[in-house]
């Protein structure tokens, strides 16, 4: 009723345009604050459109999406989805996809904390064993993989410190990155092979299966020189090596 029709608020405003006058205030508090918490929210959509844009469009958002947690994280998780279909958003094709992005470097800082798989941890195994074994990824993880060059948008645009880089939307394939690691959240750019190889371990295969697919985005891979770089982002967590054979008990024939 605060943000609707004032004909039901009547019984209680009174004929007195003072309290309606506190009412009008008090919306317009709740307005600034939900298209400042969306700007904090949607820091490279603000930056890629100029506050003017972007507070109209944040304030039609507003008006019909209310929050439904005090926690500013949770608010406007379907802007990237609104933006796809906001009509004057329809000639900025890259900018319900840079939201989505804005969106995991957020969920990426409340993540659970979780150990990073290390080199060390690795290297103790042998190829075989290490082939045979899943991986768990961190729960900041999140991957992406787009037709069009909008990690590279996201990545120019993403921190005030720089100039406003004009954006390239190219028909070119893109993967992205999100981590957190040591309590900083970075994006990095996944050729195909990477991204294949990251996706087969989210979904739970083998890190055999993961080099397969990778190989089979890039069949000139230099595979240690990959895994090892994907290593050093702590996208990785836990280590599943399959168990290995007890001979004192051999299985039954």
């Amino acid at each position: 009723m605060l943000a609707g029709d004032e004909r039901a608020l009547d019984p209680w405003l009174g004929p007195d345009s003072r309290n309606r006058a506190a009412l009008d205030v008090y919306r317009n508090t709740v307005a600034r604050a939900r298209i400042d918490a969306l700007e904090a929210l949607y820091p490279t959509v603000l930056r890629l459109v100029g506050p003017e844009w972007f507070r109209a469009a944040a304030g039609e958002f507003a008006a019909g999406s209310p929050p439904t947690s005090p926690v500013l994280d949770a608010y406007a998780a379907d802007f990237p989805d609104w933006l796809e279909v906001f009509p004057p958003a329809r000639e900025l094709p890259y900018l319900a996809p840079v939201a989505r992005l804005d969106r995991a470097w957020n969920r990426a800082h409340t993540a659970a904390d979780a150990p990073v798989l290390s080199s060390g941890r690795v290297a103790a195994l042998t190829p075989a064993r290490l082939f045979s074994s899943t991986v768990q990824l961190h729960p900041s993880v999140a991957l992406f993989w787009f037709d069009w060059t909008v990690p590279s948008i996201w990545i120019a645009n993403r921190s005030g410190d720089a100039g406003l880089e004009p954006p390239v939307w190219d028909a070119r394939g893109e993967g992205l990155l999100i981590v957190r690691a040591n309590d900083v959240v970075t994006g990095r750019r996944l050729a195909r092979p990477e991204w294949a190889f990251l996706a087969a371990c989210r979904d739970g295969r083998s890190l055999g299966e993961a080099a397969r697919d990778a190989f089979a985005a890039d069949p000139a891979l230099n595979l240690p020189e990959m895994f090892a770089g994907l290593l050093a982002t702590a996208a990785f967590s836990t280590l599943d090596p399959e168990p290995v054979p007890d001979d004192r008990h051999p299985a039954p024939v």
